[in-house]
């Protein structure tokens, strides 16, 4: 959340898109992530140990980050002139709200892929564990690609142009996936699916800041809508699996 926020400030700061790198980051992180991962199951290490080295990654980053972090990051210094401008509140205000709409879809297009990918490879396109994990590693250099370059886009072609352009390629991905039974078109679509869906949370993040007063309010609604998606994705699409498998059943 606070990356979403800070971020947020960074942009009106400077007039120029940079979420969209800035998430950037975490998606190289998730493509070093699934490359380890494949290395790993390659050589059959045990999946308690992938575990254990994750958290061990993960933990010092977060040690060093908090102790550079300057005294005063986070307060605004301008927050009581924020508070005194009036506006809709967030719940009234219909553009805030359609933008909620558009991260709830565009992170739950992530999220799934982050859940399902690489089961889906393995049971319904027939895939080894190991290319299972290389095809979800190629989903990830889609998202990581997509999210270093988007800021470009954004600023040359709009926002919504972007997000119409996003829409499109993840919806194209995901449909190949579903209805091609093809190797090397599910290896295709995937990167498709990742740059459709590299850049809706962090675009959406950068309009919410833009939509009125109190910008970090607006943020944190819209991110924690994202969020939302983020946790209820997987039982949600497994449960839809399950129950659409049974009705066609014989």
């Amino acid at each position: 959340m606070a990356i979403n926020v800070e971020g947020a400030a960074v942009e009106r700061e400077l007039n120029k898109t940079v979420l969209p790198m800035m998430h950037g980051f975490y998606s190289f992180g998730t493509l070093a992530g699934a490359g380890v991962g494949m290395a790993l199951t390659a050589l059959s290490v045990p999946a308690n140990i992938h575990i254990i080295l994750a958290a061990a990654v993960a933990i010092a980053p977060i040690f060093i980050a908090i102790r550079a972090i300057p005294d005063g990051t986070g307060k605004n210094a301008s927050e009581d002139s924020h508070l005194q401008e009036k506006g809709l509140p967030f719940y009234r205000d219909i553009q805030l709200l359609l933008i909620g709409v558009v991260v709830l879809a565009m992170a739950f297009a992530e999220g799934s892929a982050n859940d399902w990918l690489p089961l889906l490879m393995v049971d319904g396109h027939g895939f080894s564990p190991t290319s299972g994990s290389l095809i979800y590693a190629g989903f990830t250099l889609g998202m990581t690609v997509g999210r270093f370059t988007g800021g470009w886009f954004i600023d040359r072609y709009s926002r919504v142009t972007v997000v119409r352009a996003s829409a499109l390629m993840g919806a194209l991905g995901i449909g190949l996936i579903i209805f091609v039974d093809s190797d090397w078109v599910a290896g295709v679509s995937v990167i498709l699916w990742g740059l459709g869906a590299s850049l809706g949370f962090p675009l959406t993040i950068s309009a919410a800041s833009d939509t009125g007063p109190d910008a970090p309010t607006r943020v944190s609604v819209v991110a924690t809508t994202g969020y939302l998606a983020f946790f209820g994705r997987a039982a949600a699409v497994g449960l839809s699996g399950r129950a659409i498998m049974d009705y066609a059943a014989p």
